[in-house]
């Protein structure tokens, strides 16, 4: 009986081990995986909850040519209102063309916000979809789910913290990466009553130093990994107590307006460089043939 309960203490110990194991990313060099390996080793003693943030957009799902959110907005302006001239549909496309060319952000937030607005939560989801099985499938970076999968198997909680609207992305990214809804985070909509989508935003919209906002009003606790891929993420990276990681930073755009923050006279990848904490890692990111976008390929008509 004792060599019984043995084995089995044995047996029960081998597979939680196992599962504290890193695997080795393929497509990640010999100095990034051991670094993150390293550290997941390193965070076995942390008894809290161990948190990961990510970016969606250009951090785990490609973005090349353009963003499944705008991909998914014109795909169904051009299903559903171009070229037709009643009052909701002259509306619709009012709004779509701001969105094209927008003022400032937050003329390009409130008008995708106008554009969805009316949309049963169910309809979003569904453009969603639709839009990725369409045109996005199988953009999700292989290395950086392989990241994830390590991160599951040393009990950390991951979070998506997006720019984009959120009933696009939910359920996609649960569907693709099986991370919980209410743990995907975008551009919120109140929601009515009766299930359809305002066009009233929940702060704190995730931009920016939003992103960073959103990790206290939402997650409540200080992560310790946070990845993303441009300006818009800096305030959520800072905010990390551990390693940040930096997707396909650019190195060509100076930051020089006054929304550059501390990257001011920086390029995302030369501002990233200088933290010893920041792993810059660098993934395929290509057009497939289906995808198409905007005015001239969709045939666009504004109608004002």
């Amino acid at each position: 009986m004792k060599k019984i309960l043995i084995l089995v203490i044995f047996m029960v110990s081998s597979i939680y081990l196992n599962s504290q194991t890193y695997k080795k990313i393929n497509g990640f060099s010999d100095e990034i995986n051991e670094k993150l390996k390293q550290f997941l080793v390193s965070s076995l003693n942390i008894k809290d909850r161990k948190v990961a943030v990510f970016d969606c957009d250009g951090t785990l799902l490609g973005q090349v040519p353009y963003y499944l959110s705008e991909e998914a907005i014109f795909t169904y302006a051009k299903m559903k209102y171009n070229g037709k001239y009643d009052s909701i549909s002259i509306e619709k496309m009012n709004y779509l063309f701001h969105i094209l060319k927008p003022i400032d952000e937050n003329d390009y937030v409130q008008n995708t916000l106008n554009f969805l607005s009316g949309m049963t939560v169910k309809e979003i989801e569904h453009l969603g979809t639709s839009t990725f099985d369409s045109k996005y499938k199988n953009k999700f970076y292989g290395e950086m789910k392989e990241l994830l999968t390590n991160l599951k198997k040393f009990n950390f909680e991951i979070w998506i913290i997006s720019a984009s609207p959120e009933l696009l992305y939910q359920e996609i990214i649960h569907r693709e990466l099986g991370i919980p809804k209410e743990r995907i985070i975008g551009m919120k909509a109140v929601i009515s009553e009766n299930n359809l989508a305002t066009n009233l935003l929940v702060n704190p919209y995730p931009m920016n130093q939003g992103k960073a906002e959103a990790i206290n009003t939402f997650i409540k606790v200080p992560p310790l990994i946070v990845g993303g891929n441009s300006r818009g993420d800096m305030e959520m990276m800072n905010a990390s107590t551990g390693l940040k990681i930096i997707v396909n930073p650019n190195d060509s755009h100076i930051e020089n307006n006054i929304n550059s923050g501390d990257m001011f006279g920086y390029t995302v990848k030369k501002y990233w460089k200088k933290d010893p904490n920041c792993i810059e890692i660098f993934l395929k990111d290509e057009a497939f043939n289906n995808q198409t976008f905007i005015s001239n390929q969709y045939g666009l008509m504004p109608n004002y």
